[in-house]
């Protein structure tokens, strides 16, 4: 789900999410859809309720809003719609993104569960989206299974 006051008035071309689009299908995880949202705390809030319970999705990635701007308000209300809180996502993005720019610390985004939903926020930028991809790349599977009921220990053998 990309925020974007522009790309919600179809001004600006939505990249990030045909950039991720292609990269959660290169790891194998269907996508049920992509949809953009302007920068609009209620209807980001409605829009994640809808994609989590009415659609029942298993991971919702949103891009944009997630920095100091006035109307970055991504974080507030994914933060308001959450169950539980999964911080281990957007820490660890935003580690190992602080090693290619020290702007990776603007970032306010979190990442969290409602129901047996993962929603994680990513920043705007197709780039910042590429590299904050591949940092959970290597958990999202376990974690979709693990959510979804189908996945077993966290526990390596």
């Amino acid at each position: 789900m990309t925020v974007s006051d522009k790309g919600a008035a179809g001004e600006r071309r939505d990249d990030s999410g045909e950039l991720l689009e292609e990269r959660l299908r290169q790891a194998g995880i269907d996508v049920a859809g992509r949809r953009v949202v302007p920068d609009e705390r209620e209807r980001i809030a409605a829009a994640l309720v809808e994609l989590c319970d009415e659609e029942g999705v298993d991971l919702v990635i949103t891009n944009g809003g997630t920095g100091l701007g006035p109307r970055d308000v991504t974080p507030e209300a994914t933060a308001e719609v959450i169950d539980r809180p999964a911080p281990g996502f957007v820490e660890a993005i935003r580690g190992r993104t602080l090693e290619i720019t020290p702007r990776a610390m603007l970032s306010r985004a979190v990442s969290g569960i409602r129901g047996r939903t993962l929603v994680i926020n990513f920043p705007g930028s197709p780039r910042a989206c590429d590299e904050a991809f591949a940092v959970i790349a290597p958990a999202l599977e376990h974690a979709l299974e693990i959510l979804s009921g189908k996945g077993g220990e966290c526990g390596r053998r």
